[in-house]
């Protein structure tokens, strides 16, 4: 049996075993299994991934590890709230840049801002300032967690609750609010008076780099403020599924 087969079989198996498990459920089995070597990626820049950090406290404080990726171009408000977090919490957040040599030959070649001149540009500048820290973040991480739900775009309806992550070498990819509804996500927020990004309130439902992202108008999709000079299936920063998977990434 190739690998391609048995990652395969192995995620059709841990999809069915959790298709019906709560959240917590989902986070505890993966605590269980993998701490220390497992760790929730956090944006802050949306209310996912707040959810999944005050729940992980919750079931198990002095297990709950937690990183980010910090682009550089980041608004403030995420900065502050990382040091909300932080102090709410008592956790340190792991937080990863982009390589310095990298992102000033890029700049040097390509310009500042020069994700507006194509989808491969962008691309570029994602993959140099999120996807290759990530990757060192996830070095010594047999599983992560995310906030990726299906409903939150057209190129994330296929998540799964537990998947074999096969771009980030066969890892387990965690995904316990595969469904939750954003009004559910929502009421954990107010009942539990979890802190989240303040832009949220203006109308940014998900907040990226500053230059990437913009609030959205009544009846978009909530991730339409995201790159939103493309098209729908492009944008996506490639850090869930690699942009040589499928033309695009997730």
């Amino acid at each position: 049996m190739s690998v391609a087969i048995a990652r395969s079989v192995l995620d059709q198996v841990l999809s069915r075993v959790f298709d019906d498990a709560s959240a917590e459920e989902i986070l505890r089995w993966g605590l269980d299994t993998f701490a220390p070597r497992i760790a929730l990626s956090a944006s802050f820049g949306s209310p996912e991934g707040m959810v999944l950090l005050d729940l992980m406290h919750t079931l198990a404080p002095h297990q709950t590890r937690v990183f980010t990726l910090d682009t550089g171009r980041l608004h403030q408000e995420t900065y502050e709230l990382i040091d909300r977090v932080r102090n709410r919490y008592g956790i340190a957040v792991e937080i990863y840049f982009p390589n310095a040599d990298a992102v000033q030959a890029m700049v040097r070649e390509h310009g500042v801002d020069l994700f507006y001149d194509s989808v491969e540009l962008r691309k570029l500048c994602c993959g140099v300032r999120k996807v290759e820290p990530l990757g060192r973040a996830l070095e010594g991480l047999d599983a992560w967690i995310t906030g990726l739900r299906p409903d939150q775009s057209i190129t994330r309806a296929d998540v799964r609750a537990v998947e074999v992550d096969a771009v980030h070498g066969g890892r387990i990819k965690l995904n316990p609010l595969v469904r939750w509804s954003r009004q559910v996500v929502a009421e954990y927020v107010d009942t539990h008076h979890v802190p989240i990004n303040p832009l949220h309130a203006q109308g940014y439902p998900t907040v990226g780099c500053v230059p990437c992202t913009r609030s959205i108008q009544p009846g978009e999709d909530v991730r339409a403020g995201r790159w939103w000079w493309e098209s729908s299936e492009t944008r996506e920063c490639g850090i869930h599924v690699g942009y040589e998977e499928k033309g695009s990434g997730i």
